[in-house]
C-alpha cells in the first residue's frame, strides 16, 4: 500500500492531434521511492504521450491503465487534460484533482477552453496547475478556491463615464466658481 502524499507523476495537456500543449513531470528528490529515472528524456516523454494519446483520443472513458501507470483524463473541445499516477494510486483522488483543475480553468477562461485560449493565458493555466498540484502532491481539489487564488484582482478604481452631460456639469461648476471669485474681487 502506498501511503505517500506524492500521488501525481505527470500532468499533461495534449491537443486534438496529440501534440504537447503543456507537460509537467513530477518526481522530487524527497520522494520515498527515490528519484525516478523513468521518463527523464524528452524522447521517452514524447513516445509516452503519443502512445497515451493513441489510446485516449476518442471520448468515452475517463481512466485508463497505460504503460504501468494510471491515466485519468478529460476531453475539452480540442484539448485533452491528463493526470498520470502510479498504478496503485487512488483514481478517485486523481479524478477529483483533474476535475478541480479543469473546472478552475473553465472559470478563469470563461468556458473558452481551447488550444488558442490556453496558450494565450498560459500564465494563468500554470498558476492554476501549481495551486492544484505541488511537486506531485495534490494540494487543492476545490475549483472555486483554485480560481480565486489565480484570478487577477480587479483594480480599485471606479469606472468613470464621460459623456456630454458630465462635461457640461464640469463646465457649469467651473463657470460658477470663476464668477464667485470675480465677485469677491
Amino acid at each position: 500500500m502506498n501511503l505517500s502524499l506524492y500521488s501525481v507523476n505527470a500532468f499533461l495537456i495534449l491537443d486534438a492531434e496529440g501534440h504537447r500543449v503543456l507537460a509537467k513531470y513530477y518526481r522530487p528528490k524527497g520522494h520515498p521511492q527515490g528519484e525516478s529515472k523513468d521518463l527523464l528524456m524528452l524522447k521517452d516523454q514524447r513516445a509516452f504521450e503519443k502512445g497515451l494519446w493513441q489510446k485516449t483520443k476518442k471520448p468515452g472513458a475517463d481512466i485508463i491503465l497505460y504503460d504501468g501507470r494510471l491515466a485519468v483524463f478529460r476531453h475539452s473541445l480540442d484539448l485533452i487534460f491528463y493526470i498520470i499516477g502510479g498504478a496503485t494510486e487512488n483514481e478517485i483522488m486523481l479524478y477529483s484533482a483533474l476535475t478541480a483543475f479543469s473546472d478552475a480553468v473553465h472559470l478563469l477562461l470563461r468556458n473558452q477552453v481551447e488550444k488558442r485560449a490556453v496558450l494565450e493565458n498560459l500564465d494563468m493555466v500554470l498558476l492554476c496547475l501549481d495551486e492544484t498540484i505541488d511537486d506531485g502532491i495534490i494540494v487543492e481539489t476545490d475549483s472555486t478556491t483554485i480560481a480565486s487564488r489565480v484570478s487577477r484582482p480587479k483594480a480599485d478604481t471606479t469606472e468613470i463615464v464621460i459623456n456630454e452631460q458630465t462635461i457640461m456639469n464640469a463646465y457649469q461648476t467651473v463657470r460658477e466658481k470663476v464668477q464667485q471669485r470675480i465677485q469677491q474681487l
